[in-house]
């Protein structure tokens, strides 16, 4: 098929095909030649409840007759205001300001003039970032800046501002990882910590202790440094939990959320802080203001989408069926794992992941190609990050959709590695 559209993460040199899908429902995508594709990552890490949910699809339908698109800057709406109070009322009590954007990039980017201009509206100097490797936050100039750097930023490296940066705490050397943070919070130099709490996505699926979560928390608070969690891809209830922090006991200042908050549906992104990031703002100095909007800020109709959402989380047979799609998981990441390639086998809430070959998970693998194509030409949407796998499905896939993913996986090792 010719088309004059650029792909993201595409690189169309290699002529790989690109079906197009016309419709999806639950966990299938239904292409324009008549296959049926299983996402099992919930097209990037968006879909919750599964492809065009009734409810959602139906709230969407219902506000598009009332009320599309206004300016924010100055004006409100009913849809936004219903959703900042849902969102308040199911996060901890500290974050009671909701900013909202358009993308998980736009999240943290937020987040991070938040924090600067915290610091700056209090007339002190604080404007370095500490941030984790191998994280990722996005791909606008601010978020690469704070993400790991390589082979997919290297053409940016001109434009993006320089971080402090601590080591990935992996199992058996977090006390590493926490003398760093504690090193750079001591310089007075730190304005804010930024982390994907417990689980890393595009740098590999990296999976981390919510006891070292804990202590990151704890090493900034005692050092006056904001706390940013980029729960992005984390949140609503990837990891087992509505959002990742809740496992470490722990309260960000600042709470970054997208892609689950409107199902997968539309796009919508908040930023929430504490009270006293936005009393920093508050002021009768138009100075002071927060300088940030975009056009689309809180979109009604994607407002409208988050609102229906939250009902169905509202829903004790949602956490139930999660819990189910975790055990399901449990269950066939332990028979893949005896599967001799199969190297760091792991798993926190829906997400489970693997290495084949070796246990680097390069991102720039020659094997990621060849398993990418595999799937899809095998009707399952997995995209591997180098020669690691991740299974993250909608939550509503059933047992035999998710035994036709590990049952590819497992052929896919066969043909590429064994």
């Amino acid at each position: 098929m010719n088309s004059p559209i650029w792909h993201p993460f595409t690189q169309h040199g290699l002529g790989h095909d690109i079906p197009e899908v016309k419709s999806a429902s639950g966990a299938l995508l239904h292409t324009r030649d008549g296959r049926e594709i299983i996402d099992a990552i919930s097209s990037w890490w968006v879909t919750t409840h599964g492809h065009c949910n009734p409810e959602i699809i139906a709230a969407i339908q219902k506000q598009v007759e009332q009320l599309d698109q206004i300016i924010f800057a100055g004006w409100t709406h009913e849809p936004a205001e219903k959703l900042a109070a849902s969102l308040i009322a199911m996060t901890p009590n500290n974050l009671q300001h909701v900013f909202y954007s358009d993308s998980g990039s736009t999240s943290v980017e937020v987040a991070l003039k938040m924090a600067l201009g915290y610091w700056n509206n209090l007339g002190i100097k604080r404007d370095r970032i500490i941030v984790m490797e191998h994280s990722y936050h996005g791909d606008t100039i601010g978020t690469m800046s704070v993400g790991e750097r390589g082979v997919f930023n290297q053409a940016y490296n001109a434009l993006m501002f320089d971080v402090d940066k601590i080591d990935f705490p992996a199992t058996g050397h977090e006390q590493k990882t926490l003398d760093q943070l504690e090193q750079y919070c001591r310089s007075g130099k730190a304005a804010a910590l930024i982390i994907e709490p417990l689980l890393l996505g595009a740098g590999g699926m990296l999976i981390y202790s919510p006891e070292t979560l804990k202590a990151m928390r704890d090493i900034c608070t005692a050092h006056d440094i904001l706390f940013i969690a980029d729960e992005v891809m984390t949140g609503w209830g990837r990891t087992g939990t509505m959002f990742a922090f809740e496992q470490a006991g722990i309260t960000p200042d600042i709470l970054c959320l997208s892609k689950g908050i409107t199902g997968g549906s539309i796009p919508l992104a908040v930023t929430l802080s504490n009270a006293t990031i936005f009393d920093a703002h508050y002021s009768t100095d138009r100075s002071k203001l927060f300088f940030h909007s975009s056009s689309y800020t809180a979109n009604p109709i994607a407002c409208a989408a988050a609102n229906a959402n939250i009902k169905i989380w509202e829903r004790p047979e949602t956490r139930a069926n999660l819990d189910i799609l975790c055990a399901w998981q449990k269950q066939h990441l332990d028979r893949i794992a005896q599967i001799h390639h199969v190297q760091n086998p792991r798993q926190i809430g829906s997400v489970t992941a693997l290495e084949i070959a070796d246990s680097k998970g390069a991102y720039m693998s020659e094997l990621g190609p060849k398993l990418l194509a595999f799937f899809k030409a095998n009707d399952v949407l997995l995209r591997p990050l180098g020669n690691t796998i991740y299974v993250m499905p909608p939550y509503c896939i059933n047992e035999e959709q998710l035994g036709t993913i590990y049952s590819l996986i497992a052929e896919a090792i066969e043909k590429f590695i064994a």
